[in-house]
């Protein structure tokens, strides 16, 4: 009786998690697949490429999902006034958003620029230095193109519109590929442009992106209720703090976490070029997951900021619960598909033997951290959802800062477990992010007594 009464509770949850959430997972596995095409190529032109593509893109990395952190700031905003049906408030939050996004792109570009000419100093092989830093230049031009598309996205996302940003992405990752391929082998009469040609095809497709979206924004008659409060409402300072009050401590809570796996490369580069070629394969693969695992997360902030408009504090917590049920069982099947295939993935990159049996091995700490990647995701996702964030910073602070990276250190250098060792810190981190994040939702949408 009471599993009947369970699955009752949260099968209409499943079903509308499942409706909103496929749509941005198959959108994320668009950048996924992007992912895997630029490291195949790459890989195969050459393993100092692959290596230096690992450093540079995981500096940028780290930039990319701070920025995507704070533009999630607008969807709690937007998803609130969606449930409560206030069209015109959406639409001037959408026009705030871009103003804000554009702000921050210009700040991180001037801080990576200062970073690139300091790039010699963080202890990368001399022979990576020529490969690291036109490749480098080039994936700073595009980041203003990717925080303003993701306010386009953020909005669309926040009133239930998921399908759109869905095939933004896979045309232009699309696009993306094909642009790779001609760039860096020289096809079609094109340069031989190597792992510079991969970073003009990103440039080229980031900018491509923006514009389409933009179009069907302003163009599209489905948005024309939010357009009149994009143009008419005006500039609005108190919602231009809601964005920043609620869009740094996000930026910053998933910026640490990527932190963790930056500055983790960094160690990794100490060690050796191969071992950081196969970092860059596996983080490719990790990125699969923790992809797919966001297309749920972001379905469950949703459903929750949709519930937070109608102050309906069970359901939040029952799509909250619903969604990382869901994640759990992509964890499963994901997860043994990469166990089956561990020892053939190295392979599928590199044609180094050391590198691919590292990545075969880098298979069991990856494993071990999936549960607690889905439940720091389901979780930080429904906070992100009811708009509590500023603690979910300094939780991701201690988790990641003072807890993972110490570890990763600790295992890979002290203990001397080398790159092994590196990974070892991430379930640990990942895993105490996890549950503090979902005591700290529960606390927050406890049912109080009548």
């Amino acid at each position: 009786m009471q599993i009947r009464k369970a699955i009752r509770n949260y099968s209409s949850h499943y079903k509308a998690l499942a409706t909103l959430g496929i749509p941005i997972v198959i959108g994320q596995l668009g950048v996924i697949i992007l992912g895997f095409a630029d490291t195949l190529m790459i890989g195969h032109h050459g393993t100092l490429e692959l290596a230096a593509a690992s450093f540079v893109n995981s500096l940028f990395s780290l930039v990319i999902i701070f920025s995507t952190g704070f533009s999630y700031g607008l969807t709690p905003i937007v998803g609130s006034f969606y449930g409560k049906r206030e069209y015109l408030p959406a639409g001037q939050a959408l026009r705030c958003s871009l103003w804000a996004n554009l702000m921050v792109g210009i700040l991180l570009t001037v801080i990576m620029l200062i970073l690139y000419f300091n790039v010699g100093r963080l202890g990368q092989p001399e022979e990576l230095l020529p490969l690291i830093r036109p490749y480098y230049v080039v994936l700073l031009f595009s980041l203003i193109f990717v925080l303003l598309f993701n306010a386009f996205k953020q909005f669309a996302d926040g009133i239930t519109d998921t399908r759109t940003a869905m095939w933004v992405l896979l045309g232009g990752n699309l696009l993306n590929i094909i642009g790779n391929y001609l760039l860096i082998y020289g096809k079609m009469g094109l340069p031989e442009l190597g792992l510079l040609g991969a970073g003009i095809s990103t440039l080229s497709c980031r900018i491509i992106m923006l514009i389409v979206f933009g179009w069907v924004i302003f163009a599209r008659s489905k948005y024309a209720r939010y357009r009149v409060g994009f143009f008419r409402a005006g500039w609005s300072k108190e919602m231009f703090r809601r964005l920043n009050s609620l869009g740094w401590p996000l930026a910053f809570q998933m910026g640490m976490e990527t932190a963790s796996f930056s500055l983790s490369t960094i160690m990794i580069g100490w060690i050796s070029a191969i071992a950081l070629a196969s970092h860059q394969i596996m983080c490719t693969v990790a990125m699969l997951t923790f992809m797919i695992y966001y297309g749920m997360g972001a379905a469950i902030s949703i459903r929750v900021s949709n519930f937070k408009g109608q102050n309906d504090a069970l359901n939040e917590r029952r799509s909250a619960n619903a969604g990382f049920q869901l994640i759990v069982l992509m964890a499963l099947i994901l997860g043994s598909l990469i166990f089956i295939f561990r020892n053939h993935i190295g392979y599928w990159f590199t044609d180094s033997e050391e590198a691919a049996h590292l990545v075969s091995v880098l298979t069991v700490p990856f494993l071990l951290y999936q549960f607690g990647d889905g439940l720091q995701i389901a979780f930080a996702n429904a906070l992100r959802g009811i708009a509590d964030v500023k603690s979910m910073m300094w939780m991701a602070f201690v988790a990641y800062f003072i807890i993972s990276l110490p570890m990763s250190y600790l295992f890979g250098f002290v203990l001397d477990w080398g790159i092994i060792g590196v990974w070892m810190g991430f379930p640990v981190g990942l895993t105490c992010a996890g549950i503090m994040f979902y005591i700290r939702f529960n606390y927050k949408t406890r049912l109080k007594p009548l």
